[in-house]
């Protein structure tokens, strides 16, 4: 079974000691490093490689934010999961836009952590349930702010999301349209920028809301 290499960037090392110890009782996770604050996540990540970056945000010098941005700008292919005391979409959102995959408040039980590691692994995203319904109301005011358009999708974008709402893996969806998973990732993820939401949740509600699901049908 593949493990999931974790490296821990936090500037409080009681905390990393503590995290470490909690993630060593499962077999699929691996600590492979840690960081006490951003500059040093981003040289830990050159060196480690590791697939989730466990990170905080309000750190001396370098702050998580700007940690994350940069991480997912040199190293697409490392997630970053976000832990946190914050719940407010003020300082969720921006670090989501920089490129995390979800986060975790620092209250939270060690289950729901090990949850949100996994998923974030998987190149989907977490949000932590408290939080989740502030944050889906303030991208839902931005997208209407914006006004974005549904006209705006193309053919394939409405397939593709009509398939999403039907529950369908990515896998599926391949299959489904004799496209390749890497493609529908690809479509997925432009939708997801396009209107401007950040899980597959939002991007459901989104078309039920607009009743894109018929006009692909």
């Amino acid at each position: 079974m593949a493990k999931i290499h974790v490296l821990l960037v936090d500037d409080h090392a009681i905390l990393r000691e503590g995290l470490r110890a909690l993630l060593s009782y499962y077999d699929d996770i691996e600590v492979v490093g840690e960081a006490q604050d951003g500059a040093e996540s981003l040289v830990r990540v050159r060196e480690l490689q590791p697939d989730v970056v466990l990170m905080d945000i309000a750190m001396p010098g370098m702050n998580g934010l700007e940690a994350t941005r940069l991480i997912r700008e040199q190293h697409p292919q490392t997630r970053v999961l976000i832990l946190t005391q914050h719940e407010d979409p003020q300082y969720v959102l921006p670090l989501l836009e920089a490129g995390a995959s979800g986060f975790v408040t620092k209250r939270a039980l060690g289950n729901d952590l090990i949850t949100a590691l996994r998923v974030v692994a998987r190149g989907e995203t977490f949000l932590y349930p408290t939080a989740a319904t502030a944050v889906v109301d303030e991208i839902r005011r931005r997208r209407e702010d914006a006004a974005v358009s549904p006209e705006s999708l193309t053919p394939r974008e409405l397939e593709i999301l009509d398939h999403i709402v039907a529950g369908e893996t990515n896998a599926q969806t391949a299959a489904a349209l004799s496209i390749s998973v890497k493609t529908v990732e690809w479509h997925r993820a432009n939708l997801m920028s396009k209107l401007d939401v950040h899980s597959v949740a939002d991007l459901v509600r989104y078309a039920l809301e607009h009743e894109l699901a018929a006009k692909s049908a």
